[in-house]
């Protein structure tokens, strides 16, 4: 008797809307246990999902574009040994091979135009919604998939590059413009910003200004000796540590709202805020208050650049229990960020500028020019009121502006 392992959706953080993506194989193909055999896609990641054994694929049960749950099985694979399962597949492929003759020589007495193009063969049904909605030809299109398959980013991309080389269209209004396709997580992300704001949580902001004359010095002091490790030492890894003080000092920040109570965290798991081509995505330091600050500037610099490669991993992007978004590293003052649910807050760092500030030398007021920087904590209005979104902002300026002091 055949034996059959399912191919299982595996968990993923609560509040995640997941989607498949694209299939690697097909059935019929064998495959190893371990061997990457789909990809799904979510508002923070996308991840592969690997064979469960070895053996031949036999039944696909989701296709591509269809939401998953944890727990979902997405397919079934029939344990083989591959050698068997070359047997088998050399049998298939001589039945096809014959069958692919006949319609050749049906076709050649057709005529050319009689002929499917190859890429539209083994179209996936999100693929082939998306070039029935655009009226487009697939033969115009150059698969990235496996064995040269089209895929939903292929059709997107194909669709950006006709909009920014083509001549504007008058629509609405006839004011000229074109469009550009949202890709999978610009949908994911706008469904995820929408439901923190406008649905979920209230937002209130508080802003401070911070002086980071102190961790400049302690940055200049020690870049050296980090890049000789081969670390980059960034601001960020500063504003991380000050920010695990300041949870420590007000705890209920670190938190999620309940109906019948707030869950405050004991682990300062902090999600940082990482632009790419596609969107921000928010993977996750882990523990961050047992990290010192090599290891913390270490971490960021693994996350941040495999969120820019697309290399993340579902496991790096869950259990976030607070996020930090530096925002003026693009050159913003000011922002009020909206909230990564189901968190309690947000902290937006604005870009850091010299400006004139006044100061008390003697008990009498001067001028110093300082770098200086706005910081903002946007908080869940339901779990926690302007006052203590004031307290961690006050414990989370005084620890950048004491770097040094003990640290």
């Amino acid at each position: 008797m055949a034996e059959f392992v399912d191919i299982v959706m595996p968990e993923s953080e609560e509040g995640t809307e997941t989607y498949l993506e694209q299939w690697f194989k097909q059935p019929g193909d064998y495959v190893r246990e371990h061997e990457p055999l789909l990809e799904v896609n979510t508002d923070k990641v996308t991840m592969e999902i690997a064979a469960p054994a070895s053996g031949v694929l036999r039944e696909i049960l989701k296709e591509s574009g269809d939401a998953l749950q944890p727990g979902d099985v997405l397919g079934k694979i029939e344990v083989v040994r591959e050698e068997k399962a070359g047997e088998k597949g050399k049998e298939k492929a001589e039945a096809e091979a014959e069958e692919k003759g006949e319609e050749t020589a049906t076709a050649a007495h057709a005529g050319p135009e009689s002929s499917a193009p190859p890429a539209a063969t083994a179209l996936s049904p999100a693929v082939k919604r998306l070039l029935k909605e655009h009226n487009i030809d697939p033969s115009q299109i150059t698969g990235t998939g496996r064995g040269g398959r089209i895929t939903v980013e292929d059709v997107e991309n194909y669709l950006r590059s006709q909009s920014e080389g083509s001549q504007p269209e008058t629509v609405s209004g006839g004011i000229p413009s074109h469009r550009v396709p949202h890709s999978p997580i610009r949908k994911r992300i706008a469904t995820h910003m929408v439901e923190s704001m406008l649905k979920t949580a209230p937002h209130v902001t508080s802003v401070f200004e911070a002086d980071l004359s102190a961790i400049i010095e302690h940055r200049n002091q020690h870049k050296k000796a980090f890049q000789e490790k081969g670390i980059h030492l960034t601001f960020t890894a500063y504003f991380t540590l000050a920010a695990v003080k300041a949870l420590q000092a007000v705890p209920t920040v670190n938190s999620r709202w309940h109906d019948d109570a707030l869950e405050v965290f004991e682990d300062y798991n902090i999600g940082i805020a990482v632009a790419t081509d596609e969107g921000l995505v928010v993977p996750v330091i882990q523990k961050a208050q047992e990290l010192d600050l090599e290891e913390t500037a270490r971490r960021l610099q693994d996350i941040t650049t495999r969120a820019r490669e697309g290399k993340l991993t579902a496991e790096d992007v869950k259990n976030g229990t607070f996020t930090i978004t530096n925002h003026g590293m693009t050159g913003s003052l000011i922002a009020t960020p909206i909230i990564n649910q189901p968190q309690s807050a947000i902290l937006g760092i604005g870009k850091m500028e010299k400006r004139v500030v006044v100061v008390e030398k003697n008990g009498k007021d001067t001028t110093e020019i300082k770098p200086m920087a706005y910081v903002t904590l946007t908080v869940d209005h339901r779990a926690l009121d302007g006052y203590v979104a004031n307290q961690f902002l006050t414990h989370f300026v005084n620890a950048l502006e004491e770097w040094g002091r003990g640290n």
